[in-house]
């Protein structure tokens, strides 16, 4: 696949009162990881930040802003408007949940962060994306990307009645769990470094900030003294694999804060 053009970009500068400023993504949240779920909502009551920032794949699958009425989502949506109603919340969509729409985020008191948004605060500026687009190595799924996020495709999706679409999204999670099963040696895509790079460029920074890939690390990046850090999924329900992890941006620098 060749490089994407950097799309054209939302700017949000942060107030001045700003202090303190988290990101996450790759939650995956589902009704089967109620302890993920539970140290998102402790999270989110107990986090000194001014606003939290979510990159993508809040959600383990999304088939439409109807969903919100079922059980779980619905608690979903009180706990992340509890936050929402008293700081600011930026939520982004992913490759899991990119139906995510404005219905569900009103409900959340969250505001839309397009993918990519760069973020001004403490005369510093970062690009913030989910990443997926520029995993180029990844063919199968970019092909997949480009059908899924035509609005034809979304339109004859959503026309389905809400029960064949959430019983399309469980096949779809568990193939995907096989996969991830047979496959868990096999390294996933990265973002691609040039590419990634003619965007930082593009916006004017030196710093990236994205999720999707599931390899967390802050690291060197670009030929032009660049840095980019990756973000942690979630996942406090399966033993020795548990991880929960929260970038904290603050006047002074970047650190990443373990919950898990």
């Amino acid at each position: 696949m060749g490089k994407p053009p950097f799309p054209p970009s939302n700017t949000l500068n942060a107030p001045p009162s700003w202090r303190c400023i988290d990101f996450i993504s790759d939650l995956h949240l589902h009704e089967d990881l109620p302890l993920t779920t539970a140290a998102l909502a402790h999270y989110l009551r107990d986090t000194s930040a001014d606003a939290v920032f979510i990159l993508g794949d809040l959600f383990e699958a999304w088939v439409g802003d109807d969903m919100r009425h079922q059980p779980y989502e619905q608690a979903c949506a009180r706990m992340l408007r509890d936050f929402g109603q008293r700081r600011y919340l930026g939520i982004m969509v992913g490759n899991r949940d990119f139906l995510l729409g404005s219905d569900m985020l009103t409900d959340c008191a969250a505001h839309v962060l397009p993918d990519p948004t760069v973020l001004s605060a403490w005369g510093q500026r970062a690009l913030l994306i989910h990443g997926d687009e520029l995993c180029l190595a990844d063919t199968d799924y970019l092909r997949f990307r480009s059908q899924v996020r035509q609005p034809a495709w979304q339109a004859a999706f959503l026309a389905a009645p809400l029960q064949a679409r959430l019983a399309q999204a469980r096949q779809m999670r568990a193939a995907s769990q096989a996969h991830q099963q047979t496959q868990a040696q096999t390294a996933w895509a990265d973002v691609d470094e040039a590419a990634a790079t003619e965007w930082m460029r593009a916006a004017g920074v030196d710093c990236l900030i994205h999720g999707h890939t599931h390899r967390p690390k802050s690291e060197s990046f670009g030929p032009e003294g660049g840095i980019r850090h990756v973000l942690s999924d979630w996942d406090l329900d399966h033993g020795q694999h548990a991880r929960a992890e929260v970038l904290r941006w603050q006047a002074h620098g970047f650190e990443r804060m373990a919950l898990s």
